[in-house]
């Protein structure tokens, strides 16, 4: 898909080394494990509710970080607090308890048909690694989920102290791999978190909007990794 407006930051014909955010980038939440306490109480939450409250939560907490905040914990209280305000919910342990199910890393093992094949392609032509915000346990949810042999080098924000946006995580994550930040290419979901946190840090970004949140944002996107194969020059498009 062609991108329109790409920012100066993105300059394809330079990127060496691709490194990937996991969640809601390569694997995505198993709501029936996360949602479980609502289920158990009888209360319905709709997939496509789901769905269309990340949209529109992701704009709000980008706008929120933007003026004050350096750190990514507070979108999924966001997320769950309009979540319940909109199903009529007033039950703060409750959402407190979907909180701390979303921010565990096992929680996160859905993964889309063709996810593997495509991160090999990749790997033919660029060092591919991981930067996650995540809690010590990431590497082992991506061997489980098949995935986790795809990468050179996998930087835990639970192992490293340091989180996203902060420029840090993604310097460790470069020195891991002797990478320069103008030739690395980082692929996350959240703007301020993701695209930010890597342009600020020197390297180029592009979101991986798979839910269509900044579709007017003006910036480098892309819906699959599909996308993302054909937005790099010469990566292969088959083994």
């Amino acid at each position: 898909m062609p991108l329109q407006n790409q920012p100066s930051q993105f300059r394809p014909a330079k990127i060496k080394t691709i490194f990937f955010d996991v969640g809601n980038t390569l694997l995505f939440p198993n709501r029936e494990r996360i949602h479980a306490p609502l289920a158990e109480r009888g209360i319905p939450c709709d997939d496509s509710q789901v769905r269309d409250l990340e949209r529109r939560v992701k704009n709000e907490f980008d706008s929120v970080m933007s003026c004050d905040g350096n750190r990514d914990h507070s979108f999924w209280l966001m997320f769950y607090t309009q979540l319940f305000t909109e199903i009529g919910i007033n039950d703060d342990a409750l959402r407190d308890q979907l909180v701390g199910n979303t921010r565990e890393s096992a929680n996160w093992d859905r993964i889309l048909p063709g996810t593997r094949e495509h991160l090999l392609r990749l790997a033919k032509q660029y060092r591919v690694g991981v930067i996650s915000n995540a809690d010590g346990k990431i590497e082992a949810v991506l061997r489980r989920c098949g995935i986790g042999d795809c990468f050179l080098s996998i930087t835990d924000s639970g192992l490293v102290g340091y989180e996203k946006p902060h420029p840090e995580i993604f310097r460790q994550a470069m020195r891991s791999l002797n990478a320069e930040p103008e030739e690395s290419l980082y692929v996350g979901d959240v703007y301020f978190v993701d695209y930010l946190g890597a342009t600020r840090a020197g390297m180029q970004a592009v979101l991986m909007d798979v839910q269509g949140a900044y579709k007017e944002k003006g910036v480098a996107r892309v819906e699959s990794l599909a996308e993302l194969q054909e937005m790099l020059p010469g990566a292969p498009r088959s083994l």
